[in-house]
């Protein structure tokens, strides 16, 4: 196959390999991994497809991140890594970070998929991205895959651990209460601010009678989110006295 496909599809092969390399920032020793990275199995015959470098892409890319985080977040606990790494290396993330660089105008797919939308499709975009890693890891090694995932990554990371929603402190806190022999973590609106259409509700939230935090937000579920983000902040507090 060597590089005929970029020759069909660009009329030149290096200025569309140059293009891809320059967005990622790094330049591929051997230029047919990138080919094979980029071809879907609808293009090509067997054991040529991009599945195995997805597969080989997917596992170092988990590595990357799963050390970065447990570096950069030496007190969360499993929960809460898995649930910050789950959110970087989803589908989703990876099918924006492609589209960020147009990764879809330069797979290589049957015309059949190519009339089906399959440039523009979530699946194929974000496992081409895997496959890319897969061969920068094999080309260049561990090093240059992670330069690679975090230069995308972290573009989005801050806001990603920002975002609230991606965490179910309520469920935490549930976890943590009948772990304990507690009972289960009772939600009441204590108070609804402002008209309907942009109404605040303040909601707290006890435990055996004792109340453990409170919380406001434009829904009662972000709202019961946020009293429960309290409450296991304040039982962290408490952990903290009883160790003293």
């Amino acid at each position: 196959m060597a590089l005929s496909f970029f020759k069909r599809i660009f009329g030149k092969e290096e200025p569309a390999l140059q293009e891809i390399e320059s967005v990622l920032g790094y330049s591929f020793k051997d230029k047919r991994l990138l080919e094979k990275a980029l071809s879907h199995r609808s293009s090509v015959s067997d054991g040529l497809a991009n599945e195995r470098l997805e597969y080989l892409g997917d596992a170092v890319l988990g590595l990357a991140v799963s050390d970065f985080l447990f570096r950069k977040f030496p007190d969360y606990n499993e929960g809460n890594l898995t649930k910050i790494k789950a959110a970087l290396v989803n589908e989703a993330m990876l099918s924006k970070v492609a589209y960020s660089f147009r990764l879809g105008q330069y797979v290589f797919l049957s015309p059949e998929e190519e009339k089906s939308g399959g440039r523009l499709k979530p699946s194929i975009i974000a496992d081409a991205m895997e496959a890319v890693l897969g061969a920068v890891y094999l080309d260049g090694g561990l090093e240059a895959a992670e330069k690679v995932i975090f230069k995308f990554l972290l573009d989005d990371f801050e806001s990603l651990i920002k975002d609230e929603a991606m965490f179910n402190y309520k469920g935490d806190l549930l976890e943590r209460m009948q772990g304990g022999g507690h009972g289960v973590p009772k939600y009441e609106v204590i108070e609804e601010i402002g008209p309907d259409h942009i109404k605040v509700f303040v909601i707290s939230v006890s435990v055996d009678g004792a109340r453990l935090g409170t919380g406001q937000g434009t829904s009662k579920k972000e709202a019961e989110q946020r009293a429960a983000k309290m409450a296991l902040e304040t039982l962290a507090r408490e952990d903290v006295k009883e160790e003293k």
